[in-house]
C-alpha cells in the first residue's frame, strides 16, 4: 500500500519561505524507518493532526506536521528543521 500525499500549493510555497523546507522533500521524511510520529490534540480540532520527526532524503532531520485523510492518504500541513531539543529526541528515539 502506497501513501498518497497532498497540499494546498499556496501554503507550500509560504513554507518554503517561511522555513526553507519544500513539501516535496517533507515527503521523503516519512521513509525514514526511525521516524517518530505523535498525536498533535492540541492542533486537532476539525481534523486529527500528528507531528512526524524524521530524516529527509536530503540528510535534513524535519518536523512534518500532516493530517491523516484515511489509511493511505496523508496531507501536509507544514514542514520545517528540527530545533536542537528535537533532534535530541529523535536520536535517543524518545
Amino acid at each position: 500500500m502506497a501513501l498518497r500525499f497532498s497540499w494546498d500549493p499556496r501554503k507550500a510555497a509560504s513554507n518554503v519561505r517561511k522555513h526553507g523546507v519544500s513539501f516535496e522533500e517533507a515527503v521523503s521524511a516519512f521513509g525514514d524507518p526511525l521516524s517518530l510520529t505523535i498525536p498533535d490534540p492540541n492542533h486537532s480540532e476539525s481534523e486529527d493532526r500528528f507531528v512526524l520527526l524524521g530524516l529527509s532524503a536530503n540528510s535534513k532531520l524535519l518536523v512534518v506536521v500532516h493530517a491523516e485523510r484515511g489509511d493511505d492518504d496523508i496531507r501536509i500541513i507544514s514542514a520545517r528543521l528540527a530545533s536542537r531539543r528535537e533532534r535530541i529526541q529523535y536520536e535517543e528515539g524518545v
